[in-house]
């Protein structure tokens, strides 16, 4: 029986992560970076496709896990009728290899301990060539080699190497784990105790940047200090999360790879680094944004690789049995899809980016003419949506909201920034947008928003009416969607995506894939901002609580939340859902009031 996803930690160092679990396993680690061929890949097969584990070789009767103060250095203690040990995890910031860092400390006793280190290269598919070089363990295959240090004596042990040792009270012992390129010399040693220190600081003093002194500083730091681990440093992009294949519903087949950038996410994520006081990730994130971006308007993507590579073609991983069921899917077929609201993101980002100041240049500004030109002679077109959905394109009424606020943004940019262009021409396209949605996407008798034109499926999505600014909060219209959504969407609190059985489609959802997914956080943080706008605070500070008590106990978050099982599901941790939480914090945190707070138009 695998771990519970919420049963795993986070470490990484902004340029790939590792998740570990509170068995002292780590279970998934792909190197040199996110969408590299994982070594460890037990996450979503079994111990023999890779995992590495300390743990005692005794009982364990209790395990208690934190992060050591506001960094990403894990700790997690076991108690056995022999003693306490300490388990100390951590990627120290990258030099010259890849370097993961494991540190047994005894706390009091001693107790025997045993380490099992499977190394399999390419997601459990190739088992390495490993031998003994001097006081180093090597394993190699193909491009990839992996140097293990220590100063405990190993074996083999059925295509594994192991270690059976003890630790008493005040003493420890380090393994070291270093990635780098076959052909390459062999790496220099890392100290694990200076990389340890170095890693405390690093860390230390990256926080400190952050302004944010408001309530709920505990969680928006932790969440500040996720979205860093999921950055990939050189290039400033962010992924969504550090795995794939994570279940959306345990057993069901909605596993997708979420180990790529979408721009999607731009616009909040920019915000809430912005707001968080972290300018130099808000520049660097945008500034990957226009070069994976720059192009052709019409070959826009959804998602790009961390570098900003635009092939991500979906394969599947048959040899690997998965999450709780198959399949395990490596790249996104969703990247190669039309999906209209990107370019209202993007357009918003940029935006954004101008008012809180970072600077610009006439480069941008072409790329965004651009970009409008394209709006202006596609919008009309039916598209695959924010769910991106593999059910058929339809005329979805949030992918029109978007395109009325690239129409808007580009307008309030000639406006308020002194940007040229035809801006009476984006004013009328802005009009007749905005006509169109209210004709089209609004249904009078049920008084609420619909998922597309002429359904009669609800859609949290367009809990972003007035997140955009499209209308007030305090619109009927609003409210009657906000009610719709109460009434049909939500599952013990928490908000689904969508109807998960249309009408016309009763075997299937929106998205061609059966029903049954999680409650989806980020729809949720949606309907709490949505209840600050419309002045009910109570309520919005009752449901953000109920948010931030889903967090596990290192205060990490996944997609989505089964209210049945009452477990995380999907890819873990997720940016999607750590972003909205900062921004819900940041609405009912300022004494100015939460339009003020999130001034999106």
């Amino acid at each position: 029986m695998p771990l519970r996803i919420e049963d795993y930690a986070v470490i990484g160092d902004t340029q790939t992560a590792a998740l570990v679990g509170n068995d002292g396993s780590i279970d998934w680690l792909c190197l040199p970076r996110f969408d590299s061929g994982a070594i460890f890949a037990a996450l979503l097969g079994e111990p023999e496709h890779g995992r590495w584990q300390i743990a005692p070789a005794t009982p364990i009767r209790a395990v208690r896990r934190r992060y050591r103060g506001d960094t990403l250095v894990l700790e997690t203690e076991f108690d056995t009728d022999e003693g306490t040990v300490r388990l100390v995890d951590f990627m120290p910031p990258r030099g010259e290899a890849a370097d993961v860092v494991r540190i047994v400390e005894g706390v009091h006793g001693r107790v025997p301990m045993r380490m099992d280190l499977r190394l399999r290269f390419d997601y459990g598919h190739v088992v390495p060539w490993v031998r003994r070089v001097d006081t180093d363990t090597v394993a190699i295959a193909g491009p990839d080699a992996v140097w293990l240090r220590t100063p405990v004596a190993l074996h083999g042990e059925n295509l594994a190497t192991v270690a059976d040792f003890s630790v008493g009270a005040g003493f420890h012992v380090p393994f070291v784990l270093t990635w780098r390129e076959s052909h390459l010399p062999t790496p220099h040693p890392v100290d694990p105790i200076v990389a340890l220190e170095g890693t405390v600081s690093y860390w230390e003093e990256w926080i400190a940047g952050c302004k944010y002194e408001g309530p709920w500083r505990e969680a928006v730091i932790r969440s500040l200090l996720t979205l860093k681990a999921l950055t990939y440093g050189p290039t400033g992009g962010i992924v969504a999360a550090a795995t794939t294949s994570l279940p959306e519903e345990l057993g069901g087949v909605r596993n997708w790879d979420y180990r790529y950038c979408w721009l999607r996410d731009a616009t909040i994520t920019l915000q809430s680094l912005m707001y968080a006081g972290f300018v130099d990730e808000a520049r660097a994130w945008r500034s990957w944004l226009l070069r994976a971006i720059a192009g052709d308007p019409s070959q826009l993507q959804i998602m790009y690789g961390v570098a900003g590579e635009r092939l991500l073609t979906e394969r599947i991983a048959e040899w690997l049995p998965g999450y709780c069921g198959k399949p395990v899917r490596i790249g996104n077929a969703a990247s190669e899809q039309f999906q209209l609201d990107v370019y209202g993101e993007v357009m918003d980002a940029l935006h954004q980016a101008r008012k809180a100041g970072l600077e610009y240049d006439q480069h941008t500004w072409d790329l965004q003419r651009a970009l409008m030109s394209f709006v202006s002679e596609n919008w009309t077109r039916p598209d695959d949506g924010i769910w991106e959905v593999r059910g058929g394109a339809q005329q979805f009424t949030h992918s029109k909201l978007m395109a009325w606020v690239a129409a808007d943004r580009a307008v309030k940019d000639a406006e308020q920034f002194g940007q040229t262009g035809p801006v009476e021409q984006w004013r009328e396209l802005r009009e007749q947008i905005r006509a169109d949605i209210l004709a089209k996407g609004w249904d009078p008798i049920r008084n609420t928003f619909t998922q597309y034109y002429g359904s009669v499926e609800l859609d949290a999505s367009l809990l972003m009416v007035p997140l955009v600014g499209f209308l007030p909060a305090t619109d009927e219209r609003v409210r009657g969607t906000v009610a719709a959504i109460e009434r049909e969407l939500m599952t013990d609190g928490f908000v689904q995506r969508y109807t998960q059985q249309p009408q016309q489609h009763p075997d299937t959802t929106v998205d061609g894939l059966p029903p049954g997914e999680g409650s989806f956080l980020a729809c949720t943080f949606w309907l709490a901002q949505n209840y600050a706008l419309m002045g009910r605070v109570d309520e919005a500070r009752e449901l953000f609580e109920r948010l931030l008590a889903l967090r596990n106990d290192v205060g990490l978050l996944s997609e989505e939340y089964d209210s049945d099982a009452r477990r995380l599901v999907g890819n873990f941790p997720q940016a999607f859902s750590h972003v909205p939480l900062i921004d819900t914090a940041r609405h009912l945190a300022d004494a100015m009031g939460p339009e003020e707070n999130r001034p999106r138009e």
